[in-house]
């Protein structure tokens, strides 16, 4: 399993600055996708989604930025636009090609180095990076600053990354995902019922508070971050249209909900990213149930595939 990759057509790259604990990831998808995107969270930073609703001008989608650095991320799309006209990627306009280039952006700096944010630069090196090889994971990318479990500050909480999964349909028909987790909640294994990585009891502890009994039972939201967010894009072979694209990657955010509480609060700037690129067929349902159980999939990865680094703990040493 090579994770998002699986899809054909789809190159992924990261751009990882390892010492100042940043970095974007870019997901190409050339000139024929069809894109959509799905808006859980309270606390966005997005680029371009208005180009992924049906009704927009723009048909397809040329490739989706995720980057670290907060709202500062946003500028690493602006390097993807720029290698991908030189390649003649884009929407043709008659004068030049504009590429469409969707991307939303999660907190991180509150782990990462002053002032280093991802750049245009570093949004052409992960174009440069991107490739169909089994898509890396854990502290590279745009989950080079990614932390989980962030109720009760840093202190207590988790590293966690970028994590990759795909699946098969009977038909054939192959749906994928790819995700980055940097949530104020806690990720649960739903085969475990239990909390593998999240807020815990002290800063030498590995037992956990549990995020959501804490919210239940006394009034901590003041103690909450707002910096969190964990952004997803699920791909898929089969051909669907503009609106069914978007109903995709509603149904695939549920795989978020299901593994990682709390989710989409008022501290989360959640978003799931869609694309259609392949000829096969197969109904939207089937395909969002593969999807949120891939995506569900990819989120544990995330965390189980990430290495300690900053002083935070991680469950990969």
């Amino acid at each position: 399993m090579k994770g998002l990759t699986d899809v054909p057509g789809i190159l992924v790259g990261h751009a990882t600055d390892a010492d100042a604990l940043t970095g974007c990831t870019v997901v190409l998808c050339g000139n024929n996708a069809v894109g959509g995107v799905d808006v859980r969270g309270s606390a966005t930073g997005s680029v371009e989604l208005d180009a992924l609703h049906p009704g927009h001008v723009a048909q397809n989608v040329h490739a989706i930025v995720l980057a670290g650095g907060s709202a500062f991320g946003l500028e690493a799309s602006c390097g993807v636009r720029r290698i991908l006209e030189r390649r003649g990627i884009g929407f043709d306009t008659g004068v030049t090609h504009v590429p469409i280039v969707p991307g939303a952006i999660l907190y991180d700096l509150a782990v990462a180095k002053a002032g280093v944010r991802p750049t245009r630069e570093m949004g052409e090196k992960a174009v440069e990076a991107a490739t169909a090889d089994a898509v890396a994971e854990g502290n590279v990318g745009a989950g080079t600053g990614a932390t989980v479990g962030k109720l009760f500050g840093m202190a207590q909480a988790m590293k966690s990354g970028v994590g990759s999964a795909s699946l098969t349909l009977g038909s054939g028909v192959m749906v994928a995902a790819l995700v980055v987790v940097n949530a104020v909640g806690d990720v649960i294994d739903p085969a475990l019922n239990r909390i593998i990585a999240g807020a815990r009891i002290s800063a030498n502890s590995r037992e956990f508070i549990d995020s959501a009994a804490a919210l239940r039972h006394a009034d901590v939201q003041s103690q909450a971050f707002r910096g969190n967010t964990t952004l997803a894009v699920v791909a898929t072979n089969a051909r669907l249209d503009r609106v069914q694209t978007n109903k995709l990657a509603a149904l695939a955010s549920i795989g978020v909900t299901r593994t990682i509480s709390p989710v989409n609060t008022m501290s989360d700037g959640d978003i799931t990213f869609a694309i259609s690129l392949g000829n096969e067929t197969a109904s939207v349902d089937s395909l969002g149930v593969a999807a949120s159980e891939v995506l569900a999939m990819a989120v544990l990865r995330a965390v189980r595939a990430a290495k300690t680094a900053g002083g935070i703990p991680g469950l990969a040493g």
